[in-house]
């Protein structure tokens, strides 16, 4: 069963995980976070909306640090 985690904010642990694609606003800086290692799908809560990502086998090497690639799938809106 895959886990699900809505993020709104980034922690102060260490990153493991960069987003791929998706929103062109999302800052570069916030596509680095720390997700738990059993996580397979991020849900971040982006105002009116949820930018949705799914982990990949994939991992990229950046400032010392490998970081598990997650690719962006879709977004959704937050009924009113």
């Amino acid at each position: 069963m895959a886990t699900t985690s809505t993020m709104t904010t980034t922690t102060t642990t260490t990153p493991n995980a960069l987003l791929r694609g998706g929103p062109v606003h999302l800052a570069d800086e916030a596509r680095t976070r720390h997700v738990d290692e059993r996580q397979s799908h991020l849900k971040l809560s982006m105002g009116n909306c949820y930018e949705h990502f799914r982990a990949t086998q994939e991992t990229v090497s950046q400032h010392g640090a490998v970081l598990r690639v997650f690719d962006w799938e879709g977004r959704t809106y937050v009924a009113e």
